[in-house]
């Protein structure tokens, strides 16, 4: 029995003894396989299997699952996004004033971009230097005939957003301005009662809790009446002016005709820019009418503001002091915005010049219109007064 059970155990040891080496080679074997990664354990405990990390960052790893990948992939789109927005906003700035155009985009031959404002300011400072006006970019030649609207840009322009000085939400610029005016709630806006005197200005949306408890609807008839005089005061003078119109078209002599001021330059060292109309006729008598720039500056291109002066030549011989009153308008296919001023005058056959009397243009940016443009184009009026 203790035979038999000694040879079983040895009957069985060759096939054990296979078996056990190849469990123990097996082993090893995975041992081999695994042992970078069982050596690296102990030390780099954050490393997997194949030293992979579990935490590393989801655009650069390629095993994230596709949802994280996704989420990825769009906060990326949306920083492209603002990028694309801040590089049009370079692009298609002016390249005078380096801002967006408000309103028409000029381009030289060369393609480079002025804003309305700036491509007459240009060219007006060119009239006044006696220069021709070129590009700031490439320096070549621009004028009215040689440069053109880019209506591409401005309908790009348009879309861009910006800001709401009031409500600073963004908005296209091409709705912009009806916002500000119509449906911002933290526009500036002025209370009812303003045309009796209320000074009060705040955000619409305050509006009606103000209006409701104004003061001003409850002030007595004496104290209506003393704000009503100061507006009467400053309705007078349009009213004088109007009603002097109305009187000059009574006249039995009236006179009118489109005159078209030409650019001359002085003979002085320093030449002076001005302006001077043809002879034309009106009432009969032979006229001529003359300009200047800021009453003949010496370096009116230094200067931001800019005027217009003017004085009418009667260059006829006349038997008889001649009394007139005589205004200018714009031209009947020009922009400029000029207010009615009449002035009078008696022209003698010695004292036949006016002094130079203002041009009436709104501002220094109508000014640049007319010095930008080849010539001025206006309609004089002349009202002969009989005694």
């Amino acid at each position: 029995m203790s035979g038999a059970e000694e040879r079983e155990p040895g009957g069985g040891g060759p096939a054990a003894a296979s078996s056990s080496a190849a469990a123990s080679s097996s082993a090893a074997g995975l041992g081999e396989a695994a042992g970078p990664a069982a050596a690296a354990g102990p030390e780099e405990p954050g490393l997997l299997l194949g030293g992979a990390r579990p935490h590393a960052e989801p655009a650069a790893d390629p095993d994230a699952p596709p949802k994280k990948r996704l989420k990825v992939a769009g906060a990326g789109g949306a920083e492209g996004s603002v990028k694309l927005e801040e590089r049009l906003y370079s692009v298609l700035c002016c390249t005078v004033c380096l801002d967006l155009p408000k309103a028409s985009v000029y381009q030289c031959t060369n393609g480079h971009l002025m804003c309305a404002g700036c491509f007459i300011h240009l060219l007006a400072d060119a009239r006044l230097k006696e220069e021709q006006a070129t590009c700031p970019n490439c320096r070549c030649e621009i004028s009215k005939s040689l440069c053109c609207r880019n209506l591409a840009v401005e309908k790009a322009v348009s879309e861009l957003p910006s800001e709401c000085g009031f409500c600073m939400r963004q908005f296209p610029r091409s709705l912009l301005e009806r916002h500000q005016k119509e449906e911002c709630q933290d526009r500036v806006t002025q209370c009812k009662y303003k045309r009796i005197g209320c000074p009060w200005q705040g955000p619409y949306h305050e509006l009606t809790v103000h209006e409701a408890e104004c003061t001003h609807p409850t002030k007595t008839g004496n104290e209506l009446m003393e704000i009503l005089d100061e507006m009467d005061q400053t309705h007078k003078k349009e009213m004088q002016l109007y009603n002097s119109i109305f009187s000059l078209l009574s006249f039995e002599k009236i006179g009118y005709t489109e005159v078209q001021f030409r650019p001359y330059r002085t003979d002085d060292f320093i030449t002076r820019l001005y302006y001077e109309t043809p002879r034309f006729t009106v009432l009969n008598q032979t006229w001529v009418l003359k300009a200047r720039v800021n009453d003949s500056e010496r370096n009116p291109n230094l200067s931001c503001k800019r005027t217009l002066s003017f004085q009418l030549i009667l260059k006829s011989k006349i038997s008889s002091p001649m009394e007139c009153s005589f205004l200018l308008l714009k031209g009947p296919y020009d922009d400029v915005k000029i207010n009615p001023v009449i002035y009078h005058f008696v022209f003698t056959n010695e004292n036949n010049e006016t002094e130079y009397v203002p041009l009436p243009i709104i501002d220094s940016v109508e000014c640049n219109k007319l010095l930008a443009a080849k010539n001025i184009n206006l309609r004089l009026f002349i009202f002969q007064i009989q005694k």
